[in-house]
């Protein structure tokens, strides 16, 4: 199993306000799957990285998603042999998954992979993430998904439990 995520620490939307985050709540969130079941861990990064405060960011994201872009990763994408399911965790923004996620998904081959998505989010849930990852995820079937609120993330332990049992992820 590869859990393959994105997240970005700095200044996050927390309840209508703003908090600094020196780990990001995608990362806090795939740190406990991790510890919770044998998998592999791949973090996205993008080469020119957001930026740590939140409008920037925001008008950032706003363009990649008006643009339909695909910004360049950081680094390689992993290999997917071997792997027969892949998490996919991100935040939301602005309704849907960074566009990173895209440009990570459209460079493999998921022919024969479960695909789970997984998002910490603030009020979009996860977004547009099944519907944008069947039409990226070349090949891929998808099996049940979670979003957990980013401002409830260091908490969610037992929600991320239960849905990796839930998902067959977890005996």
């Amino acid at each position: 199993m590869l859990v393959a995520y994105f997240s970005r620490a700095g200044e996050n939307y927390s309840y209508g306000d703003r908090v600094w985050l020196e780990t990001g709540n995608t990362e806090v969130a795939v740190r406990m799957i991790a510890d919770t079941i044998d998998c592999d861990v791949h973090r996205i990064e993008a080469a020119d990285p957001y930026p740590r405060e939140y409008d920037p960011t925001v008008a950032r994201n706003s363009r990649e998603q008006d643009d339909d872009a695909r910004p360049e990763m950081a680094g390689a994408s992993p290999d997917l042999t071997g792997y027969d399911v892949v998490i996919l965790a991100s935040p939301i923004w602005g309704s849907r998954a960074p566009m990173i996620m895209s440009t990570f998904t459209e460079a493999l081959d998921f022919t024969g992979k479960t695909v789970h998505p997984f998002t910490t989010h603030a009020m979009s849930g996860l977004g547009s993430t099944e519907r944008d990852y069947a039409e990226t995820c070349r090949g891929a079937e998808f099996g049940e998904g979670l979003a957990v609120q980013g401002e409830t993330v260091r908490d969610a332990r037992p929600e991320i439990e239960d849905w990796l049992k839930q998902a067959g992820l977890m005996s």
